[in-house]
């Protein structure tokens, strides 16, 4: 069956943008459940949600395909669910229960799922930057096409590791994207208190990296980008510094009182809702209905509480854990299969 008159004038299908949908929704449901079970002291520990954000990762994963590798830091619960991995193995790690995708071990910043493709979830500001490097030079070392997507916070770029990091990825040509999560504040510091670079892009610029702005707010943005990033990569030519300038609704963390910004700021973002902006299209095409919203509602619902009742009913990680996934018996098992 051929497209549509109204497909043909859209570059995305209407089964993206569904998919987008439904993905990014899935995202801000469960966040929005994070935050409800976090004020009960279901979850101990930081937390730190992806509300507002979530067209970064639906955009990236669109533009990127399995066997690729995704790293960021510690505001990483909607990367490995927006790659597949089923909410309930992220809620039962947040739970710190056997159950979870890192045994309980890793809680809120440390999320991993070696079969998505998911290297974590990283609680050391701009510690996941050179790791990300390293992951793509194992890819390249063992002649693969993947490629390493690196995510990291606005703070992130003021560490010295990112310098050391970009200068060997454009040194080797190394198939890494590095992204920058611009949501104007690093905890509670803005970015304009911190550097006189304001346009942060501008720091690739210095290693001759291919460096650009993105709306990261508007998915398709996101998946353009990601997708010119991703073809540089696996074509040999090397990374990508990408500036996805986007917004949280929420505090940094559970515990942000959020003083350093009004609400008259939160509320002027929330009219560029990047979820809303893909239910406009869907709507305006009439490639969706009301009574299909309200099923879909539903339907992530259900999934919703689905993950918290097998968090809730998992087993605790008995005492021996301790003492397991301490040293690699072998080789380096996240690459080599």
């Amino acid at each position: 069956m051929g497209k549509t008159a109204i497909e043909k004038k859209l570059k995305f299908t209407k089964e993206q943008y569904l998919h987008w949908y439904e993905s990014m929704l899935l995202m801000r449901r469960f966040e929005e459940k994070t935050g409800q079970v976090y004020v009960q002291q279901k979850i101990k520990g930081f937390c730190h949600l992806y509300i507002g954000q979530e067209a970064i990762v639906a955009g990236t994963v669109s533009a990127t395909k399995k066997g690729d590798k995704h790293i960021t830091a510690y505001r990483c619960h909607a990367h490995p669910i927006g790659l597949g991995l089923h909410p309930k193995y992220v809620m039962a790690e947040m739970y710190a229960k056997i159950t979870g995708c890192s045994k309980g071990k890793g809680g809120s910043m440390h999320i991993f799922s070696k079969e998505h493709g998911f290297v974590g979830g990283h609680g050391i500001v701009g510690g996941q930057v050179p790791l990300g490097a390293g992951i793509a030079f194992a890819e390249k070392y063992l002649g693969t096409d993947h490629v390493c997507v690196c995510s990291m916070g606005d703070g992130a770029v003021r560490q010295g590791a990112l310098h050391e990091a970009f200068n060997m990825a454009m040194t080797w040509k190394l198939p890494v994207i590095f992204i920058v999560e611009n949501n104007m504040y690093a905890m509670g510091t803005s970015v304009e208190r911190t550097s006189n670079v304001r346009d942060l892009w501008k720091l690739g610029l210095a290693y001759d990296m291919p460096s650009k702005p993105v709306d990261g707010l508007t998915v398709e943005a996101v998946h353009d980008a990601m997708e010119e990033a991703v073809a540089r990569a696996r074509r040999g030519d090397g990374p990508t510094f990408l500036e996805m300038k986007t917004y949280r609704y929420k505090g940094h963390s559970m515990s942000d009182a959020q003083t350093y910004r009004t609400k008259d700021e939160v509320k002027e973002y929330q009219t560029q809702d990047p979820i809303q902006k893909v239910l406009d299209t869907l709507t305006k095409n009439n490639w969706i209905t009301e009574a299909d919203i309200e099923a879909m509602e539903e339907k992530i619902k259900a999934i919703v509480n689905e993950s918290v009742q097998f968090a809730e009913e998992s087993p605790y990680p008995e005492p021996d854990e301790l003492y397991k996934d301490v040293y690699a018996d072998e080789g380096y098992p996240f690459i080599i299969e």
